[in-house]
């Protein structure tokens, strides 16, 4: 026969869990608890007293120092070592320009592209050809405008199908043209300043590359092109130049 009362303190047991927690639990939360309190007690006090000012000084800067070694490792893998363009020079000649295909304006009034205040404005084909730039784009068959962003490159291709037209402003750019008259290296390359104004033209059958080498402004550009290219199709060869 079951004991009435063995059964009774097994189903009290079983109606009120709280009861079967171990009181070390009960007393082990509230250490915590306690010590928690304590702890931020003695930090309000510890940062009324004067020499808690060093203190927050000294982790002040620590945190400045951490936060400028990010930024600056962030950098040095932000911006590509533009080392392999010293050879570049920035000055730069009529000649130089003619190799490159290129013809160069600045964007202040008086000059051949700003007639009054408001502005530099240019029609890229009939500019190019009434400065001597020859090879470009006879009409705007397709048209696009784009960013190249520091240290970015767009172009290093040559297509064999149309000829295209460049505008390029808004920082320093080098620009690369492939003309087998140029010595050993069989491009001229030059080098366009962040306050002047740039068309060039890259005839059919000869690759160009465009490479922004300023360390935060963007490049801005405008290519027409006097023929639709079929990207599918096999007329135009990519990364020409290996050391881009």
């Amino acid at each position: 026969m079951a004991n009435p009362r063995r059964a009774s303190i097994s189903l009290s047991s079983s109606s009120n869990p709280q009861s079967l927690e171990s009181p070390f639990h009960s007393q082990s939360q509230g250490q915590s608890l306690s010590l928690s309190f304590e702890s931020l007690s003695f930090l309000k006090n510890f940062l009324k007293k004067p020499h808690a000012f060093p203190f927050l000084l000294s982790v002040f800067l620590l945190l400045t120092w951490i936060s400028l070694r990010i930024q600056h490792s962030s950098s040095r893998f932000s911006f590509p070592d533009f080392s392999r363009f010293q050879h570049t020079p920035d000055t730069w000649s009529e000649d130089d320009d003619f190799k490159a295909n290129l013809v160069r304006f600045k964007p202040r009034f008086p000059s051949r592209i700003a007639k009054d205040n408001r502005g530099w404005l240019l029609d890229p084909i009939s500019l190019a050809l009434d400065s001597g730039v020859l090879g470009g784009a006879v009409t705007c068959a397709s048209v696009h405008i784009g960013e190249i962003k520091p240290g970015a490159m767009r172009g290093n291709h040559r297509h064999h199908t149309c000829n295209e037209t460049f505008v390029l402003w808004g920082a320093r750019t080098i620009f690369r043209l492939e003309n087998s008259e140029v010595g050993d290296k069989g491009y001229a390359e030059v080098i366009i300043g962040a306050d002047e104004i740039a068309v060039a033209a890259s005839p059919r059958g000869t690759a160009h590359a465009l490479i922004n080498m300023d360390p935060a402004r963007s490049t801005w550009f405008l290519g027409c092109q006097d023929g639709i290219i079929n990207y599918n199709t096999s007329t135009s060869d990519f990364k020409v130049w290996k050391d881009l």
